[in-house]
């Protein structure tokens, strides 16, 4: 019996776990498409056939998704070691792979806990194998458009004490949230229920102003023409859409940015340092704060 199908767990989740949805091969998961982009196994021919079409429309998309990785390794490492986090509440966590939150965490910091937060069913599926010998880290199935069931789902997993700071993980998740969905009053109501102390990290697909980068700027248009067409998500924001995101917290340096600008670490073999090629890297954005 797995960590996550033993009586404990399943009391703490308070009889909130179920077992594994039905998974749909049919429909392409943004999960699944950001595996195949990683060069990760767990997707199929609708999902590969998604991320063909907008390497199409813009080549060198999947440098978005190494791009993005390597900063939340980043960001994750800078929290761990020289914030002293040691609860993270990673939303939009996609399928497992190499150098996941909680591994980066671990290097500097064995008793942080991390709660993966993902809404498809694979995630869970694929969890439940690799992580059922973890006891700081589990995935619970919730949505981002329901922040209290995020919160309560991660309150009584029994590792993360809201009482405490937490460092809030939103990688490359918000863009998936159309404007009527509200993803600022969203991310607005999981800050305002971290107490101080804790942190929030964004990354953001980046629509870069016309006037100062005009090629840029019509990628990030195609772009999202291609992702609304095939997966009727995925919006390009400009930069102050993104900094709205962490409302009245402090950012630290350099604010929000290009990835690729946000403390590299060049010539460094660690998780993190790759840095997306010139040609596609102001396509998404992001930066890290904290409640004082």
């Amino acid at each position: 019996m797995s960590h996550f199908d033993s009586p404990e767990f399943l009391k703490g989740m308070g009889g909130k776990f179920r077992p594994t949805p039905p998974i749909d091969m049919t429909k392409a998961s943004i999960s699944r498409v950001y595996s195949y982009l990683l060069g990760g196994k767990d997707h199929f021919a609708v999902d590969r056939a998604m991320a063909d079409y907008a390497e199409d429309a813009v080549p060198g998309v999947t440098d978005l998704a190494l791009g993005n990785r390597a900063f939340v390794q980043r960001a994750v490492r800078f929290l761990a070691q020289e914030r002293g986090m040691r609860q993270f509440l990673d939303i939009g966590s996609g399928l497992p792979s190499d150098g996941n939150v909680h591994e980066i965490a671990h290097e500097s910091a064995p008793d942080a806990r991390v709660v993966y937060i993902d809404n498809d069913p694979i995630v869970l599926a694929h969890a439940r194998a690799l992580l059922a010998d973890d006891h700081t880290t589990i995935v619970v199935t919730a949505d981002l458009t329901d922040p209290d069931d995020i919160l309560a789902k991660a309150q009584e997993s029994g590792l993360i004490d809201l009482s405490r700071p937490v460092a809030l993980i939103l990688g490359g998740i918000l863009h998936h949230l159309h404007d009527h969905q509200d993803p600022g009053g969203l991310t607005a109501q999981l800050r305002d229920s971290l107490v101080p102390g804790s942190h929030l990290a964004v990354s953001h697909f980046l629509r870069p102003p016309a006037e100062e980068y005009p090629v840029d700027h019509r990628h990030a248009v195609k772009l999202e023409e291609a992702f609304l067409a095939k997966l009727s998500t995925g919006v390009w924001r400009p930069y102050e859409d993104i900094r709205g995101y962490f409302g009245d917290w402090t950012m630290f340096d350099p604010g929000v940015v290009p990835l690729n600008e946000w403390r590299p670490t060049p010539g460094s073999a660690k998780p993190g340092s790759y840095l997306m090629p010139e040609r596609n890297h102001r396509l998404i954005g992001g930066g890290v704060a904290h409640k004082e």
